[in-house]
């Protein structure tokens, strides 16, 4: 079992891009219905695959310098590293196996 990390802007680049391995972060925010029903399978995910990869979580209210940098024009937003490069990423609310597959391509 694996929980998810919650990180910041003052941390985003020790624990996610400076980290070797896989990590995933999901971008989303308090106000965004389709971020909560996405923390379900997210939670599903990290419970599943922890052990494989580093799940991460970013309020983009809290940290826009980090969701701007990268590009996050639309939340929930899941983003895939590897070695701290940025190599996959899934947009929108979806199914499972769409996450998993994105995660599963990298590790």
């Amino acid at each position: 079992m694996s929980s998810i990390t919650t990180v910041s802007g003052s941390n985003f680049m020790s624990d996610v891009v400076q980290r070797p391995g896989v990590s995933v972060v999901r971008f989303w925010a308090p106000w965004c219905p389709p971020c909560k029903r996405m923390a379900l399978i997210y939670d599903e995910l990290a419970r599943e695959m922890g052990s494989h990869a580093y799940f991460t979580e970013l309020d983009i209210d809290q940290a826009p310098e980090v969701a701007g940098g990268l590009g996050i024009r639309s939340v929930p937003t899941m983003l895939v590293f590897k070695d701290g490069e940025l190599v996959d990423g899934v947009a929108g609310l979806t199914h499972k196996a769409t996450y998993a597959s994105c995660i599963q391509a990298h590790l």
